[in-house]
């Protein structure tokens, strides 16, 4: 179980979380484009990239995160949490997870709301959103691994009301609400929520970030269908352990890490 003693106690003063705030009109992908601009010095910690056209948007997975233009919060924020120790990355996903929650459930019922295992963004059974944290590069500094820098990419559905057919349950922001939303005005607010998240992360047990998380895992003490290799089974999800595999209940208890198994709801 992480202690305080994982995020350490001598945090860097950085500008807040969307300072500065970048419109890309298109992009291939804004965390390939987000990881080159920070690898070539020109972008510090919080510097938030938000593409009005993604042409090769990225998921979990390997997966491709299809969006129409204009029309959806396709988002990658740069981080360097040099006080955060490599080994308790889950918490910072976690963290990240927490802060679109935060977010949606402005706009939405919080009790619809859920984060999905590890970190989709779903309104009842349907998805909102999803989470991809890719890690640059670590130090290592008195014997402790730490993060040097990590890409926060995210993508929202806000506008959009026609999905591609392959997608199997989407939701959008508008179909929840009835409502057509500013864009660029919303993933500014995203920011705001990742900053507070954020803060919380380097001054906080890490303890609590996961008893938050937990609290609103999608399905949660529910029996779910899950897949592994070819195997089907049925299981009760249990939550989430500080390292982010997943607990479940049968016959037995069981964990999982992330790409293990595959959700069949």
């Amino acid at each position: 179980m992480p202690k305080n003693s994982d995020l350490l106690p001598h945090t860097p003063v950085f500008p807040p979380i969307g300072q500065p705030f970048i419109v890309l009109p298109s992009v291939d992908s804004t965390n390939n484009y987000a990881m080159a601009q920070s690898r070539a010095g020109l972008a510090i910690h919080g510097t938030a990239y938000l593409a009005m056209e993604q042409t090769n948007g990225k998921g979990q997975r390997g997966k491709s995160w299809t969006s129409k233009p204009g029309e959806n919060i396709m988002l990658s924020v740069v981080l360097e949490p040099k006080a955060l120790t490599i080994g308790n990355q889950f918490i910072l996903s976690a963290s990240v997870a927490l802060a679109c929650y935060d977010f949606l459930k402005k706009y939405t019922d919080p009790e619809m709301t859920r984060i999905k295992w590890p970190n989709d963004l779903y309104w009842q059974d349907r998805k909102a959103g999803g989470v991809l944290v890719e890690s640059g590069v670590g130090s290592q500094e008195s014997g402790v691994a730490n993060l040097l820098r990590v890409i926060v990419g995210i993508g929202i559905n806000v506008n959009q009301t026609a999905f591609d057919e392959q997608l199997r349950n989407p939701v959008s922001i508008k179909q929840i609400t009835g409502k057509n939303w500013d864009i660029i005005e919303l993933a500014k607010e995203l920011c705001d929520c990742l900053e507070q998240r954020y803060s919380i992360l380097t001054t906080k047990n890490s303890d609590k970030i996961l008893e938050e998380y937990n609290a609103v895992l999608y399905k949660l003490n529910e029996k779910v269908k899950l897949k592994k290799n070819n195997a089907v089974f049925e299981t009760l999800i249990k939550g989430i352990t500080p390292e982010g595999k997943l607990v479940t209940e049968d016959t037995m208890e069981r964990t999982f890490n992330f790409g293990e198994i595959e959700w069949i709801i």
